[in-house]
């Protein structure tokens, strides 16, 4: 890597710094950075992060924004302080490191490739599809719940699950609201539902696969708790990188402000998990 004759100094941050910094900053205000290795990334990485290996930084440094702050990390800190040193060197204007890499983490992860889900979207949608293609997705989820709703006898859970519902209507409700804004005579939802991607749940599964999968967790609440942490983590995971892949500025903020819910549905579950601690 060539950068200045001598490693810039950069800040580091602790996990609980680095929890606090990404919760008090809007989506699409900084780059989360991973230059670990794809196979890493895959197994399990912060919600939003974007991978540039570090082998291929020198060669893609371009696709950050330079004044832009950026948060990087990898598996324990060695690599992830190399490329923060190499962005300052290269005039980026706000680094951090994250001490300890991902294992100090001890925060919601994602998981799969950085393809994962990327096929419902091309990257030259304008803001109205995107807006269609998220309330699509919030749809499939409150299917899902409904679907776990009627099959779960448990009381408790069966409680649980029918109170997750009204969460992701109420986000139906405002992308439907952003719609109009967009489209002032929309007025019938029911021709905007029509149009919708059906049977695809928030972090881009499909609802069959993922009750087949986990059928066998949805019997306990903090089970279905942390099953519904997980997809929120995957959606907003989801949504940022739809953000990134995104050509048209309209399309880009409203993906990045749908992310930035999730980070307040996020937020929600993890108090109902802390009411029950």
């Amino acid at each position: 890597m060539k950068g200045k004759p001598f490693p810039t100094p950069v800040a580091g941050l602790t996990a609980q710094d680095a929890r606090a910094y990404l919760k008090e900053h809007h989506e699409g205000t900084y780059t989360l950075l991973d230059v670990r290795q794809p196979s890493e990334y895959e197994k399990g990485h912060i919600p939003g992060a974007r991978l540039i290996p570090l082998p291929e930084l020198p060669d893609r440094q371009g696709e950050l924004d330079p004044q832009q702050p950026v948060v990087t990390y990898c598996a324990i800190g060695g690599r992830s302080r190399a490329a923060a040193q190499f962005l300052a060197g290269q005039g980026f204007r706000e680094v951090y490191n994250l001490k300890g890499g991902i294992a100090a983490w001890q925060g919601l992860k994602a998981s799969g490739p950085a393809e994962t889900g990327m096929v419902y979207l091309k990257g030259n949608e304008p803001p109205r599809e995107v807006i269609l293609l998220a309330y699509g997705m919030e749809q499939g989820l409150a299917d899902f719940y409904s679907t776990v709703s009627a099959m779960i006898h448990e009381p408790e859970v069966k409680k649980l699950t029918a109170a997750l519902i009204p969460i992701e209507e109420k986000h139906k409700d405002r992308l439907f609201a952003l719609y109009q804004t967009l489209e002032p005579g929309t007025h019938d939802r029911t021709f905007f539902e029509d149009r919708i991607v059906s049977g695809v749940i928030e972090g881009g599964f499909t609802g069959k696969e993922f009750l087949e999968k986990n059928k066998p967790l949805l019997n306990t609440v903090e089970n279905i708790l942390s099953l519904a942490m997980m997809l929120e983590a995957q959606a907003l995971d989801l949504y940022t990188r739809y953000a990134q892949k995104a050509e048209d500025v309209q399309s880009r903020s409203v993906l990045h402000d749908i992310a930035e819910e999730e980070k307040g549905h996020l937020a929600a579950l993890g108090g109902l998990v802390e009411a029950r601690a």
